[in-house]
């Protein structure tokens, strides 16, 4: 199971077995100016760039891998447009002047998705059949049903699920109840950041893998960028995207976040009649439990399960055994199962459940922590920080904070452990 790769060569996955080839995107050389600089080539930083090339800012762009080394190119491929928090509770979180503007911003951001893929034709597989969130236990459905009317009141296309009409989109009758969230969809997300390398490059701007950035300081009015290589930006403005991946690259940041392991197995592709009832329609799926297990199918027939997995990387096929576990107890009548793929990536989780957006020098902006829900989350962040970098007196949806590290972050191994015990226990109960 596990593979030896070097550094920025792609960690196994079916992703990176499937994906469309990468568009060469070389090593920095020599020194540059840019308008902006943005370090992190994963969704938020890829979508800034574009949507800064196209209004005309010289941008570059620095990876220290591959683009889509990271949780972009790893993932689930499930496009959501929603937060951890409902609606009505970020009205009485932030007020319903500041919080409004958020929630529109969210619930477009599948949009803007799917808009990006069609216009720049990008080859990921896309299915916008919808999501459903469903629960195992009747006392989950009416806090579910209430979920769906508020992003109902918003214009969202969504239904209201009982326990028959959940067993015959997803094919399992384990589940009391649900919503069907009209939205979402499901793509091949490596194969969708490899189209917004291509996108961001016919715009202009310009893309470097290989090119960690290991100094940042600020000279004047100016930001001074220092590779590995010893190759440098001079930039305007710098971004910095790098997410479940964060390092020492700026004080602090990466105390912000808890860097939570997603763990995913996918099967062979499924045959026969049992293989089609199971989410006939298409739609994407995860679970209402707080340890939540997601679900689809690909554009080949197989069945992908994710969920929560320990903070060391996988060492091997045990690793993986709780997913399967679920899967086969969802589909007993699969019987025993083939899985070809295996891998894990990591996500951000910050302590407020809300995307990160930071300030904390001139000229310096900081986007990071989608708590799982990454792409479409993380595209809608990179446009209107674009947006916010090109006009900075622009209406700008997302709170902006100052950096407040996790108190005894360095003890994120345990939290993390101590927490998945914690969670499951209640879901247990549950």
């Amino acid at each position: 199971m596990s593979i030896a790769t070097s550094p920025s060569t792609l960690p196994p996955s079916l992703w990176a077995a499937t994906a469309p080839a990468a568009p060469p995107t070389p090593p920095l050389a020599g020194s540059r100016r840019a308008d902006v600089l943005i370090v992190g080539a994963g969704f938020t930083g890829l979508s800034a760039a574009l949507h800064l090339a196209e209004a005309g800012a010289r941008v570059c762009v620095l990876e220290a891998h591959e683009p889509g080394w990271g949780a972009s190119g790893r993932n689930g491929g499930q496009v959501n447009p929603t937060l951890k928090h409902d609606p009505d509770e970020l009205v009485r979180l932030y007020g319903a002047a500041r919080a409004e503007p958020l929630i529109d911003a969210v619930s477009r951001s599948a949009d803007l998705v799917f808009e990006l893929i069609e216009r720049h034709g990008i080859d990921c597989q896309p299915v916008r059949k919808g999501w459903l969130q469903v629960a195992y236990s009747p006392q989950h459905i009416a806090a579910m049903h209430a979920r769906a009317e508020q992003w109902a009141r918003r214009g969202a296309a969504t239904q209201m699920l009982d326990r028959n009409e959940v067993a015959a989109r997803l094919g399992t009758d384990a589940f009391a109840g649900g919503w069907l969230d009209g939205r979402a969809g499901g793509i091949q997300p490596l194969a969708y950041t490899r189209g917004l390398v291509r996108a961001a490059q016919a715009a202009g701007a310009s893309v470097h893998g290989s090119s960690a950035v290991t100094s940042l300081e600020r000279r004047g009015t100016q930001w001074h960028a220092t590779t590995a290589s010893g190759a440098s930006v001079v930039a305007d403005q710098v971004l910095i995207a790098t997410n479940g991946y964060t390092g020492g690259l700026w004080p602090g940041l990466s105390r912000t976040v808890l860097a939570a392991n997603s763990f995913i197995v996918a099967t062979a592709p499924l045959q026969g009649a049992a293989a089609h009832a199971i989410l006939p329609g298409g739609e994407t799926a995860s679970t209402s439990q707080r340890l939540l297990l997601y679900f689809r199918k690909d554009a080949q027939g197989r069945l992908l399960m994710g969920g929560r997995g320990h903070f060391a990387d996988p060492a091997g096929p045990a690793d993986f055994a709780h997913l399967e576990r679920s899967l086969a107890l969802l589909y007993p009548q699969l019987g025993p199962l083939r899985y070809q793929y295996r891998w894990a990536g990591r996500i951000a989780v910050t302590r407020d459940f809300m995307p990160h957006v930071h300030t904390p020098a001139p000229g310096l902006t900081i986007a990071l922590g989608y708590n799982g829900r990454g792409i479409a989350l993380a595209t809608s962040m990179g446009r209107h920080v674009a947006a916010r970098l090109l006009q900075p007196g622009a209406d700008f949806p997302y709170p902006v904070t100052p950096l407040q590290p996790i108190p005894l972050h360095g003890l994120q191994r345990f939290y993390i452990a101590a927490g998945v015990a914690w969670y499951s226990l209640l879901d247990r109960f549950a």
